[in-house]
């Protein structure tokens, strides 16, 4: 008898609509993983509808030029679709996407998956480094959702996946594929990473490492002859964030009089807003700007079949390690481990 396996893909999400915006970045904001201070159970949403507000005014053109919605929903439900497809050849496989601040969310991926009732259930959030801004709020979010009612499965959450081979190796197939043959030797590499709070950091995160090690691991991998930079994007706020920016670090190799240059985004998995309009169009524009002739950007893992593959790598060995010993799992309502 056909294993019955559930998989969630959990990930950000972004808004569908120019009119979802605002609600998207009031969800974003109100997230306790997000935005945690002092009485902030008091201040939180009085503060999001705040920002959110300011912010959708902002990023309203952004989301305008790359179509006027954000593509991850459409990049994640390929992802579930061709993981499925792979996994349905071994087991009787339900691949379903929970999106954090917009739809889908947790509950509509919990209802999609309950008349499969798998016996095994496997958490995958798409980030491949932890931080409790990201995998640590799906997470949490999945564990205030989710409730047995009758259907108990065993429950695997993958916490992070920066070192896996299979990973590592599409990020190479990706860059190769932007270097397009030529001599890795001419270019710049900038490795850019969405950003997060100094204070996140400082309190034990390691996102910031998982990064380092993640970059440091595609180097190794790739072989390039090249200068290699690792940056980070997507501030918001006044508050200390991880530096150097990706805008300083362009306008450093503007000021150096360097000419070519190949972005590639290291911790996004799907292309969004942050690759499509931030890294490739306003940074394309700043770098233009300052003399920098080639500028290139990695295109996102999507639903390559190198990542696909990963992905379903990544499954088979949580539940394999679930068999093997205690560690790599847990049972609805307790702590996650990683795998």
């Amino acid at each position: 008898m056909l294993l019955k396996l559930g998989v969630v893909l959990f990930q950000l999400g972004g808004p569908d609509s120019p009119e979802s915006i605002e609600p998207f970045l009031y969800n974003l904001f109100c997230d306790p993983d997000i935005i945690d201070f002092p009485f902030a159970r008091i201040a939180r949403q009085p503060l999001a509808k705040l920002i959110s507000v300011t912010r959708a005014r902002h990023v309203a053109h952004h989301y305008a030029a790359i179509g006027g919605r954000s593509p991850i929903l459409e990049h994640t439900k390929r992802q579930a679709t061709a993981l499925e497809a792979v996994l349905r050849a071994e087991c009787d496989a339900r691949v379903v996407v929970a999106m954090r601040y917009w739809r889908p969310f947790t509950d509509e991926a919990i209802r999609l998956l309950e008349p499969h009732a798998p016996e095994q259930l496997v958490l995958l959030p798409l980030y491949p480094q932890y931080s409790r801004t990201t995998t640590g709020s799906s997470l949490n979010e999945w564990r205030r959702r989710f409730h047995t009612n009758g259907w108990n499965p065993v429950v695997h959450a993958i916490e992070e996946f920066h070192q896996d081979e299979g990973y590592l190796d599409a990020v190479v197939e990706a860059i190769g594929t932007a270097l397009a043959g030529e001599d890795s030797r001419e270019f710049d590499f900038v490795f850019s990473a969405h950003s997060v709070p100094l204070a996140v950091i400082d309190k034990g995160d390691p996102y910031q490492r998982q990064i380092e090690r993640t970059v440091e691991l595609v180097w190794q991998r790739g072989g390039w002859q090249a200068r290699r930079h690792l940056c980070y994007q997507s501030k918001v706020g006044a508050s200390k964030w991880l530096r150097p920016s990706m805008h300083e670090t362009v306008a450093r190799l503007g000021a150096e009089k360097r000419k070519r240059m190949l972005v590639v985004p290291i911790s996004f998995v799907s292309d969004h807003v942050e690759t499509l309009h931030e890294i490739d169009i306003e940074h394309r524009e700043q770098a233009r700007g300052l003399g920098i002739e080639d500028y290139r950007m990695a295109a996102g893992l999507n639903d390559s079949p190198r990542f696909i593959a990963a992905l379903a790598g990544l499954v088979r060995r949580a539940l394999t390690r679930a068999v093997t010993g205690p560690a790599g799992y847990f049972m609805p309502g307790t702590p996650p481990g990683s795998v």
